[in-house]
């Protein structure tokens, strides 16, 4: 029983591959390709952006908080 189920799962698997490289295409059964161009097309100024390395951290993260951003929260 077990030696059936490692078959089945291994046949599963190869059929899977195969169609995922395209191999069942005569068959008529293609994955769908996906692109999606407009989200290329919708960037503002992509070339602005600024990649930090990993090891700076945000000064957002390093500066304590405002007495104007504590006193705005409502007191319980």
């Amino acid at each position: 029983m077990l030696r059936l189920l490692i078959l089945l799962l291994v046949l599963a698997n190869c059929v899977y591959f195969a169609w995922t490289q395209g191999a069942l295409t005569q068959l008529g059964l293609a994955p769908t390709h996906q692109a999606d161009p407009e989200r290329l097309q919708q960037q503002v100024l992509p070339e602005l952006l600024l990649v930090m390395p990993a090891t700076s951290s945000p000064a957002v993260l390093t500066t304590p908080p405002t007495p104007t951003d504590t006193a705005s929260a409502p007191a319980r």
